[in-house]
């Protein structure tokens, strides 16, 4: 069977009428959201992400974690707080991402959490630089029923790989994937669906047929291309790929350089998911590295509260004025799309 019709399968098979049912509703009202151009919400999130962690081993230039540059609290999820923020959502839940800054591993209780998860029904997935995938943190990986993970191999080289991923060590990254591979089959596992997320920048876009024949050679299930969010981009950055389908930048007649996508004033985002941070805080999508925009704080209320509240309401309506007036919208290109 292919192995892009064994996840399609698998994701499937979490899908139950109630969740349907919210789906309905939040699809609804997000198109009766830009056909009134006022803020309707019906239904709770189909789509969470959770922060497991704020630390991370790497040093990335692009990245708060990597720079250590983050103004708000750093730490670990804490997993009675997960368990009861899943208690309340999971009928409804589709997908739960374990991810947003940071390096899941990190966080000790992880797996333990990710099982939890798993137990309620949830298509989970993470996203991770794969240094700490040795060999028993690869076994309990599939035995926590992880559905999907991305290991992030941005150069099939060790010095095109390390241009990004300051500090990284590419065969420590490869011999993770293995491990993961590995017990896959020694367990007769049919998840996780295994990702190479290859982040296309100057330094290594000339070694994408090169990631296609390394994750085809360790037996990774899939490759994908990922345009690269930097922040300085108006006057060039040596990251901006030279080769423009891979660039989410444009240069301009004056040599300065612009988003290629237009900010159109909906978000789909801001209707089926959002980004809940470590220590609670809940924030509008995953373009909110530093949880500027604090929609709640589930130590204060639940999450029902938070969704419905005030709060949200104003948040959604702003984005409906202008999505260029809001911040952290400005690099985004990914808002308009709606989620499949």
């Amino acid at each position: 069977m292919n192995i892009y019709y064994k996840d399609a399968i698998n994701f499937a098979s979490k899908i139950t009428p109630r969740r349907i049912s919210n789906a309905a509703k939040v699809l609804s009202s997000y198109y009766l959201t830009k056909w009134t151009k006022r803020p309707i919400q019906w239904g709770t999130p189909i789509t969470i992400s959770i922060e497991p962690t704020t630390a991370c081993n790497l040093r990335c230039p692009e990245c708060p974690s990597g720079l250590r540059a983050f103004t708000r609290p750093t730490g670990n999820l804490k997993e009675n707080f997960f368990r009861q923020t899943i208690d309340e959502l999971h009928k409804e839940l589709v997908y739960l991402i374990f991810y947003f800054q940071g390096e899941p591993y990190i966080n000790p209780k992880f797996l333990d959490m990710v099982k939890y998860a798993h137990s309620k029904g949830i298509y989970t997935i993470t996203s991770t630089n794969a240094h700490f995938l040795n060999d028993e943190n690869a076994r309990k990986t599939i035995e926590s029923g992880l559905d999907r993970m991305i290991i992030s191999v941005d150069g099939t080289t060790q010095e095109t790989y390390q241009n990004y991923r300051k500090e990284g060590n590419l065969e420590t990254v490869l011999q993770g994937a293995k491990n993961v591979v590995k017990w896959k089959r020694e367990l007769k596992s049919k998840t996780p669906h295994l990702i190479f997320q290859f982040l296309v920048v100057r330094p290594n876009e000339h070694q994408i047929p090169e990631i296609y024949k390394l994750a085809k050679e360790i037996g990774i299930d899939e490759v994908k291309l990922k345009t690269a969010q930097v922040y300085d981009y108006q006057y060039g950055n040596p990251l901006i790929p030279t080769i423009k389908k891979y660039s989410r930048y444009q240069e301009q007649e004056d040599g300065t350089f612009r988003i290629k996508n237009k900010l159109l004033n909906h978000c789909w985002k801001l209707w089926h998911a959002c980004v809940i941070t470590w220590d609670g805080m809940v924030v509008p999508c995953c373009f909110d590295k530093d949880a500027l925009h604090r929609l709640g704080d589930l130590k204060e209320a639940s999450f029902k509260e938070v969704w419905r509240s005030e709060s949200y309401k104003q948040f959604r309506q702003s984005l409906l004025k202008g999505r260029d007036q809001i911040d952290i919208c400005t690099n985004c290109t990914e808002g308009c799309k709606v989620w499949a």
